[in-house]
């Protein structure tokens, strides 16, 4: 898939202008050919005052021609595909085509790409017939997510002898946006879930009973054994049974953005690895019919086309991770020191499945997050280490005042939490089915009002 770009078209402007495009070859003729004709006036040498008079025209000549002429040069961008994982590569198709009557001179392009994304591309063009197209490509890698402007596009023209060059600039900017890494996950039952996996769901009849329907309208593509003939006699149109409704099963993905919780930064840190767990869990989610709502430290719930504020799993859930991933692109740090706000907007909702990312957790908020814990029906926390992150060489530490990560999980899980450590190189999916076996394993009980009290004050 790819999204094209119109660059537009790139003219010449004014006489002043093209003054200014004087190169060093141009600027040193002009300026020996003033001091030659100076000279002769000096020194009395009408065949010097012709030499100078030469040599001071020849770039006039050429900044006059390449003013004068007035053909129109078209450009077009097209990215493919325009959305990228993290350190994948995105082909960048750059189309000129000459619009005017008149061939072009020799065309060097430049489009202006961010740093991180490589160096800046450049090209010749030969001769460009009138009407003629050339095409050119080149390709982008980002290590780190994030939206990149791509442009404007650049043109420079020059006359033959090089004494004069006009840089023209395009208009139109494209954006490529590099997304967190997915992972496939497996396919496993967390204990709370079941309302949301194949024959597991809970169904709900839109009726009271079968002899109590409230039929609706027909509708294009309805089954015509669903007509309900009694009521259509009653209506004087066609009217057909309710099909059962399925209960959508909810889902929270919790992401720790706080910038105390994640130290270090890059596409190797702990804060991208839990950026693309999220991603990986929301996107396994939604493929499994859930509907999910991505949450953040601050309270900030992900706006979704769903109408409790998230995405909506099943048929579209292609579209619904395109506009996820869409916004993990942008997601950065926050300047919250604690996860009340988290607290508070779970609070407020029906959560069902909580799936959490934590970063570095103290005792008070593993307090809060055992308030959290008791709003949900089933919850994971996947809980990184920040220490050993951030260990360089040699195991020296860089972070300091950390609690241990197994403290930090013993903290959740006495709140309630299936809570696993996460360490570098972990892989999301073994984690996943690890935290599926637990759940398994242990009787799932919402915290009670009393666990928050525990959490904080009890170590074992």
């Amino acid at each position: 898939m790819s999204e094209g770009g119109g660059e537009g078209t790139a003219e010449h402007s004014g006489l002043r202008a093209a003054l200014g495009g004087l190169t060093t070859r141009g600027r040193s003729f002009l300026a020996a050919g003033l001091a030659a004709v100076a000279c002769s006036y000096l020194l009395g040498q009408p065949d010097l005052l012709r030499v100078g008079l030469l040599l001071a025209a020849l770039p006039l000549v050429c900044v006059l021609v390449l003013h004068r002429t007035r053909y129109r040069v078209a450009g077009n961008r097209t990215l493919s595909p325009a959305r990228v994982p993290a350190t994948a590569e995105s082909r960048v198709r750059l189309r000129m085509e000459n619009v005017s009557r008149l061939p072009t001179g020799v065309l060097m392009l430049q489009d202006r790409v961010p740093y991180v994304l490589g160096p800046r591309p450049r090209f010749v063009l030969d001769r460009v017939e009138p009407g003629g197209r050339r095409e050119v490509s080149y390709r982008v890698r980002a290590d780190l997510r994030g939206r990149y402007p791509l442009g404007p596009l650049q043109l420079r023209l020059s006359d033959p002898f090089g004494m004069c060059e006009l840089t023209r600039s395009f208009s139109t900017v494209d954006t490529l946006t590099v997304v967190p890494r997915v992972e496939p996950l497996p396919p496993v039952r967390l204990a709370g879930e079941a309302a949301g996996y194949g024959d597991g769901r809970q169904r709900s009849l839109a009726l009271a009973g079968e002899d109590d329907l409230i039929p609706r309208g027909y509708r294009h593509g309805d089954d015509l054994r669903r007509v309900h003939w009694r009521s259509t006699a009653r209506h004087g149109e066609l009217m057909v049974r309710r099909e059962e409704q399925p209960q959508k099963a909810r889902c929270t993905v919790l992401l720790d953005t706080r910038a105390v919780a994640h130290p270090g930064a890059g596409p190797d840190s702990a804060f991208e690895w839990a950026v693309a767990g999220a991603a990986s869990a929301a996107a396994h989610l939604l493929e499994r019919g859930f509907a999910v709502r991505l949450l953040t430290d601050t309270g900030t719930s992900v706006p979704g086309p769903d109408s409790a504020g998230g995405f909506a799993g099943g048929d579209g859930s292609a579209d619904a991770v395109g506009l996820l991933l869409d916004t993990l692109a942008v997601v950065d740090h926050s300047e919250a020191e604690g996860l009340s706000a988290a607290y508070d907007a779970v609070r407020a909702g029906d959560e069902g499945v909580l799936i959490a990312f934590f970063g570095d957790l103290d005792e008070e908020q593993a307090a809060v997050a055992g308030r959290i814990r008791q709003r949900c029906g089933a919850a994971v926390a996947f809980v990184l280490d920040g220490d050993a992150w951030t260990r360089g060489p040699g195991g020296i530490r860089f972070a300091a005042g950390q609690v241990p990560v197994a403290e930090r999980v013993r903290l959740l899980r006495r709140a309630g939490w299936t809570a696993l450590p996460v360490t570098p190189g972990d892989a999301l999916a073994d984690l996943w089915r690890a935290a599926a076996d637990r759940a398994g394993a242990e009787p799932q009980r919402p915290a009670d009002a009393s666990a928050p009290e525990t959490v904080a004050g009890g170590r074992s």
